[in-house]
């Protein structure tokens, strides 16, 4: 069994703490949050040792693996020294508010040879992982453009929101929704590199911004669109897409399904001429634990599952969630 803990019992906090507490390879041992309520309510109805100091919990208990769900701000001192600790870390997304903390605690972890993950689960989303196998496949011929979107209905209002929607606490929607979006585009279509013409801009918010346009570059020279808006009412939740055009057809990807239009028949990959779908049922894998989506217990069980064989290589590595941080510096730099 792995010993595990948790920092944080936010909407993501509560959602993890569900999780590894059905999972069957983890004996989740302790819980840490400042909150006197969540402490009463769970040194009164759970098993789990409650703590209000991190540094307490993991310097007491013992832990092989710990997630962490605070606040950004918080991120890099807490999975510093849970690496310090010899500790294999979660960390949900954005991963760091400076780049540049992202690589020392990239190099920190592989130097250690622990396991490291950043909560980007929509590289768990079965129409994206189709979506990469079939371009990887050159199903869309020489590719020229692309687009990557979100939008959903997070800041409403003048003086809305929550911490996310403060600059020193979330970042704003550069990095609490923009980040999903950069590191799908660097999932399936691979690294971003350049951005220019970004428009950060301020809808309701007074400290950061509430959209996010840009012009974006690959490593590989393909040219394509950001556009990221957390403002947006028409969205009952978070809604993420990618659309690519190629010299074959075209394809566009969201977390429901996949479309592709070729305009000619590709027996390889056993698709027609003209439109085909596939569903995300058709897509996703069962998993034991449901809660949210498969996605979120399918990216603790890839966790867990590299924790217990040792596995160095991640599918959401902070090395790969710092690949987005860095884009999201030349983003503000460029806005500039």
């Amino acid at each position: 069994m792995v010993r595990a803990g948790l920092i944080g019992l936010g909407k993501m906090g509560i959602s993890h703490c569900a999780i590894l507490g059905a999972h069957p390879d983890v004996d989740l041992v302790a819980v840490c949050d400042t909150s006197s309520l969540l402490n009463d309510v769970f040194k009164r109805h759970t098993k789990f040792e409650f703590f209000t100091d991190y540094k307490k919990m993991i310097d007491t208990m013992k832990l092989d693996a710990i997630v962490i769900a605070s606040p950004t701000k918080f991120h890099a001192d807490m999975v510093s020294y849970s690496l310090q600790n010899n500790i294999n870390v979660f960390c949900e997304k954005p991963f760091s508010l400076n780049a540049e903390d992202g690589k020392a605690l990239a190099k920190q972890a592989n130097d250690l040879k622990l396991v490291n993950q950043v909560g980007y689960h929509n590289r768990f989303i079965g129409t994206f992982n189709e979506a990469k196998r079939l371009l990887s496949a050159n199903i869309l011929g020489e590719l020229y453009h692309f687009v990557g979107e979100s939008y959903g209905p997070v800041v409403l209002k003048e003086k809305g929101g929550t911490w996310r929607s403060e600059k020193g606490q979330g970042g704003g929607c550069l990095y609490d929704y923009a980040s999903h979006t950069i590191d799908l585009i660097n999932f399936i279509l691979g690294k971003t590199v350049k951005v220019r013409g970004t428009q950060l801009k301020s809808i309701f918010s007074v400290d950061v911004e509430d959209a996010v346009y840009s012009s974006v570059t690959l490593q590989s020279g393909l040219t394509g669109q950001l556009s990221v808006n957390w403002s947006d009412d028409t969205y009952r939740k978070m809604s993420t897409s990618v659309t690519v055009l190629g010299k074959k057809g075209k394809l566009i990807v969201d977390a429901t399904e996949l479309k592709v239009y070729l305009k000619e028949e590709n027996k390889a990959l056993g698709f027609e001429k003209g439109w085909s779908t596939k569903y995300i049922t058709e897509l996703t894998p069962l998993v034991n634990y449901n809660l949210r989506g498969e996605e979120y217990t399918s990216q603790i069980d890839h966790f867990i599952d590299c924790v217990k064989n040792k596995k160095s290589t991640n599918i959401s590595s902070f090395a790969s969630a710092t690949d987005t941080d860095e884009l999201i510096t030349l983003l503000l730099k460029d806005n500039q």
